[in-house]
């Protein structure tokens, strides 16, 4: 791991936060989320995995002192390069962002405010495609009646919300997910029998099972372009369909209560 020193200084205030994301040989795009960021407050420190090798990410000088790049000597999945990164947090807050987020507004206040309930071990804002559409960022636990009923296309499970005031939900996206740390350690993080689907999911369902609500905020937003690469790409769809059966064979008839925090 290479790194560059950051001030450790009050990191435990409950409004700072550890950011993690995951480059695969993305740094244009993880340079242009570092250009969002800048303008956000409560960072302590940001955790850039580079998980292929790739040049030095541009990083805007006000952020220079609070990133540390990890360089992964071989390819790991999101459950391992995410908990590889937590190792580092020292915060009261972790963040699980994208490389192909888009900030437009400052999301962090907002959404700490909301972790300060006690029952709240996660919250996520809502997603936008870049055409203004709303993505498919938060959805009722995939089930197998679920599942039959979108191949018949009678719903995909997505929950549609009218309203700006946090809401609970079954599940969020892992495109942005921020957690209490103390919350994410206790959990011991991502499963890594998961790889690259479905750990969002899984840590969703333990998250409730542990007694700490999922939470969705509609009022804060952020830009994501989802790749879906899973429908065009064989190795995606083996990876997407494994994780599934691992889900299924955890979880299928033992998925928690979900109710409002």
């Amino acid at each position: 791991m290479t790194d560059t020193p950051f001030d450790t200084a009050n990191t435990q205030a409950p409004h700072l936060t550890t950011l993690s994301i995951v480059s695969h040989g993305q740094g244009k795009l993880v340079a242009a989320l570092l250009q969002d960021l800048a303008h956000c407050t409560g960072i302590a420190q940001v955790l850039i995995t580079q998980n292929l090798p790739e040049p030095p990410i541009a990083c805007p000088d006000s952020l220079t002192t609070r990133v540390r790049t990890i360089c992964n000597t071989h390819p790991q999945g999101f459950a391992a390069n995410h908990n590889q990164a937590f190792k580092h947090c020292n915060t009261a807050l972790f963040a699980v962002l994208n490389p192909d987020i888009h900030i437009q507004s400052d999301p962090f206040p907002t959404l700490a405010h909301t972790l300060a309930n006690n029952k709240t071990g996660m919250v996520a804002p809502a997603v936008y495609h870049p055409n203004g559409t709303a993505e498919d960022s938060a959805r009722h636990f995939p089930t197998l009646r679920q599942l039959f009923g979108k191949l018949l296309g009678l719903g995909d499970g997505r929950i549609h919300f009218n309203t700006q005031i946090p809401v609970a939900v079954d599940w969020t996206a892992g495109m942005f997910m921020l957690f209490k740390a103390d919350t994410y350690r206790a959990l011991g993080g991502f499963d890594e029998g998961f790889f690259l689907y479905y750990e969002d999911v899984d840590i969703c369902v333990r998250l409730w099972k542990s007694g700490h609500a999922v939470v969705l905020h509609p009022g804060v937003h952020v830009i994501h372009a989802a790749q879906r690469a899973s429908r065009r790409n064989l190795r995606y769809l083996k990876w997407h369909a494994a994780s599934m059966l691992r889900y299924f064979r955890l979880h299928l008839g033992r998925l928690p209560h979900t109710e409002q925090p």
